[in-house]
């Protein structure tokens, strides 16, 4: 690896053994232009690129190594370190100081590697999906459970499958019931993956009769940004007290169910306003 590094341009500054697991892992200087985000990582945000790009000019330094795996000869894959390499190449910078990892499977453990800018509910569903379709293709004879660690939770895989196709789906709405009942699967990822594609479903269709209630609560001058939570709420078939719980087929179904017959004729904005209240974190 180290010898590939020259090759590719780069520079090899230092071979050391990691003080935790003693890996052996290389301390270099990477061509710029040979280094890309892993395909399935979250998109750029601007913002925290530029902000990262205009402490770098004030400090008149890059401090901050990234992680580097390289999964060919010629290709060097960061998995936590998108916006620095956004900003340090809007900075004009030709090499870019790098951890490379012989070792090309950490690029999986995404989640917990990035540590540039805490994940939103959405990024880490988004990339999850990513990591699960690459994963897929890779290791088509995996379990999906086989890689709890690096998808973290399994409503993630869920909820990315939604914001693929919708990235304004209300995820936080329903991430509180998703969380007690999405469970990671035994199937291959192939076959896991078609699983997912049908929990989606329910979950889209729950959020479609969602919507309409919703709506019909805007009509009669209910308008506030718990509504969804809100309804959901009253709506779960899930309750704090309850020790089993139905399957996710089953909870989605029921909760449907009774998102058709919910009455917003016995609902007040002031409902709304007080739960939000209550809700709130701290």
């Amino acid at each position: 690896m180290a010898e590939q590094v020259e090759r590719d341009g780069g520079h090899v500054l230092a071979i050391y053994q990691d003080p935790v697991g003693d890996h052996w892992q290389i301390f270099c200087l990477l061509p710029l232009d040979r280094v890309e985000p892993t395909p399935y990582q979250r998109d750029l945000s601007p913002t925290h690129a530029k902000r990262l790009q205009e402490v770098m000019r004030k400090l008149d330094r890059f401090v901050d190594p990234i992680v580097a795996v390289s999964p060919r000869p010629g290709v060097y894959w960061t998995p936590n370190g998108h916006h620095r390499l956004a900003a340090l190449g809007k900075l004009k910078g030709k090499m870019i100081p790098a951890i490379l990892i012989p070792d090309a499977a950490v690029a999986y453990q995404i989640l917990a590697l990035n540590t540039e800018k805490a994940h939103n509910l959405k990024e880490k569903s988004l990339e999850v999906i990513r990591m699960y379709r690459a994963l897929a293709d890779e290791a088509p004879r995996a379990a999906e459970d086989d890689y709890a660690f690096q998808f973290e939770s399994p409503h993630f895989i869920t909820l990315g499958l939604l914001y693929e196709e919708n990235r304004r789906f209300a995820g936080g709405a329903f991430a509180p019931i998703l969380r007690r009942v999405d469970k990671f699967l035994k199937l291959t990822l192939p076959k896991g993956l078609e699983e997912r594609e049908e929990r989606a479903a329910l979950v889209r269709g729950a959020d479609e009769v969602l919507s309409d209630v919703v709506a019909r609560l805007k009509k009669r001058g209910i308008r506030h940004p718990y509504v969804k939570n809100f309804v959901l709420a009253r709506t779960t078939p899930l309750t704090r007290a309850r020790k089993t719980l139905p399957s996710f087929d089953v909870t989605f179904k029921r909760l449907t169910a009774n998102l058709e017959e919910f009455d917003v004729a016995k609902i007040r904005y002031e409902d709304v306003a007080r739960s939000a209240i209550m809700s709130a974190p701290g």
